[in-house]
This record gives structure tokens, sequence and C-alpha cells, in this order.
């Protein structure tokens, strides 16, 4: 399987989603990406499953899928640590 992506310390903030990507740190607003995952609560958000390639994340009980590729390009990319 080919690797797309190492991803690391998924984390949220408010409406932000922190995490890193192939050693860097970006935050992504969640209100740009995926209006059910912004507002969703804090442990829905936390039940998400990183693919094993690290091509996206899947949120299981919102039906929500998001890419890494479509996040970091659609996200003006804020390093944040």
């Amino acid at each position: 399987m080919k690797k797309y992506h190492a991803v690391a310390n998924v984390r949220f903030e408010k409406h932000y989603l922190l995490l890193r990507v192939d050693g860097r740190d970006y935050k992504i607003d969640l209100r740009q990406q995926s209006k059910k995952l912004a507002f969703a609560d804090e442990r829905t958000k936390m039940n998400f499953e990183v693919s094993p390639s690290g091509y996206g994340i899947h949120w299981p009980e919102l039906d929500e899928d998001l890419s890494i590729d479509g996040m970091i390009k659609a996200t003006k990319i804020r390093k944040t640590g």
C-alpha cells in the first residue's frame, strides 16, 4: 500500500482541526471544510479514523471523510508550532 502521508497529533480547538502531516503542523478551519464537523460536539469530533495510507480522515458518526491533500490545498497553511 502506498503511504500518502504520515498523520499525527490530531486534535481540535473550537472550529479548528490541528494536525501534523509529514512533520509539519497545520491549522485547518473546519467551517470551510465541513460544517457538520465544525459544529459537532467534542466527543463526536474525537471519534475519527486516519486511513492506514494517510490519505484522509473519517468520522463514522457523521459519515464524513476529508482528504489530507484537500484540506491542505484548500486552506491557508499556517504553522502552529
